[in-house]
């Protein structure tokens, strides 16, 4: 069977969803890095990919993803009880309703100050975005940064998204972020076990949990595994610059749905709970999750030998979730290629239909814990767009390209306020 590699990486989010396509719906064998894969997709498909007795993780990832994106010894590579336990620690830190609607607030505060700065001055709602989320996660979490370094660190982490799914400049750019990344967060994590507990009437920080982290065995975190943690909240949260991206274009490729907006949030972006997340808002997030490409597939391993849909799948091969082509498929999704918010007005979505960043139980599986910081921060990031008045200039590519992944908006989505926003 030919490798696929090449072509994956010549297509990007196409390649996965067309050889589907071409197979009828189901099952489709390839190969990739060498390695023999199945690749899933369609009713059911989320269910089979995220029971750990059919698919599990470790051995999956390839190696440059690991030394981009995740890091060596994240939890994304674990299965089981160690899994269980290390995701436990994530559960707490990143489902918390306190915890995110403090690092909403924060969010909120800097994203309105950047849209209230001198009208006329342009910006890139991509590179502000990254800027404004390492700023408030790297606050929220108690990190003690310069405003030097954090600025560093939400270029690197933009880096390491950016980077992970290509070969040549970018993933290279990648590799030395993450490098760079983990020596500074190894640093803050043995200082953060030198330094004395914190007062007991207090929570502890992002950085003091991870640091004070114990594993399935009791043992403490090594300081370089610990640093991985800690960056696996940082970078995700710094990501969400690709959906604010997407969410700007919307507004612009929309304008219908950015009046609607505009309407609901009359009195102010802020809901009744006080957070900004207005059910228009939240719906249109929701909606731009769908829509736009983010993550273009999920892997695993096969846990044993299995069968999907009358396909034999041999023990240890590579089982992918075609994760774009699930949230744009019409046996899910009526008019797929529409945008239309009005599919999540009102109603929350099918956890296991609605899969841009994976899927699961955010509790006890693999899917992201940190989805729901996700959705409550694009929701304000929405919310304040659609308040500001602004102008789109011409002169810049608002293309998306899918061969690229990951992709965004060519110029970032550059805006020009024309008053201060409310």
């Amino acid at each position: 069977m030919t490798d696929s590699t090449l072509s994956l990486l010549a297509q990007g989010y196409g390649w996965l969803p067309e050889r589907r396509r071409r197979a009828g719906g189901g099952p489709v064998r390839t190969r990739l890095l060498g390695r023999p894969a199945v690749a899933l997709g369609g009713p059911g498909a989320v269910g089979f990919f995220y029971d750990e007795r059919h698919v599990r993780r470790q051995a999956a990832l390839p190696g440059p993803v690991l030394d981009t994106l995740f890091g060596r010894g994240a939890v994304h590579t674990l299965d089981g009880t160690p899994h269980r336990v290390r995701k436990g620690m994530f559960v707490r830190l990143l489902m918390d309703e306190a915890r995110v609607r403090d690092l909403v607030a924060r969010v909120d505060t800097l994203w309105s100050r950047e849209l209230a700065r001198v009208p006329g001055r342009p910006i890139a709602v991509f590179d502000t975005a990254g800027q404004v989320l390492a700023r408030a996660v790297c606050a929220w979490a108690g990190l003690p940064l310069s405003q030097r370094a954090v600025r560093r660190t939400a270029r690197d982490c933009v880096a390491m998204v950016d980077g992970f799914a290509t070969p040549g400049p970018r993933h290279w750019r990648a590799r030395r972020a993450r490098r760079r990344q983990e020596k500074q967060f190894a640093r803050l994590v043995r200082g953060a076990r030198a330094a004395p507990p914190a007062d007991g009437h207090a929570a502890p920080t992002v950085l003091e949990t991870v640091a004070r982290h114990r594993d399935a065995e009791g043992r403490l975190l090594d300081p370089h595994t610990a640093a991985v943690e800690l960056l696996n909240v940082v970078r995700p949260t710094v990501a969400i610059a690709w959906f604010a991206a997407f969410a700007a274009h919307a507004l612009h490729a929309w304008p219908a749905e950015a009046a609607r907006l505009r309407a609901d949030g009359a009195d102010g972006p802020d809901g009744p709970d006080g957070t900004g997340r207005t059910d228009r808002a939240r719906a249109f997030a929701q909606e731009v999750r769908r829509y736009y490409p983010f993550a273009p597939f999920a892997a695993g391993r096969a846990a044993a030998d299995l069968e999907w849909q009358g396909e034999h799948i041999p023990e240890g091969t590579l089982v992918l979730l075609d994760l774009y082509g699930q949230d744009h498929d019409p046996r899910t999704w009526h008019d797929p290629e529409r945008f239309d918010p009005e599919r999540f007005a009102g109603r929350p979505p099918d956890p296991d239909t609605l899969v841009p960043q994976g899927g699961g139980d955010p509790t006890t599986g693999h899917r992201c814990p940190g989805e729901d910081i996700t959705i409550a921060v694009l929701t304000v990031l929405v919310a304040r767009l659609a308040a500001q008045e602004y102008a789109v200039p011409d002169h810049q590519d608002l293309s998306i390209p899918l061969r690229r992944v990951p992709t965004r908006p060519r110029s970032g989505v550059v805006i020009t306020p024309v008053t201060p926003a409310a």
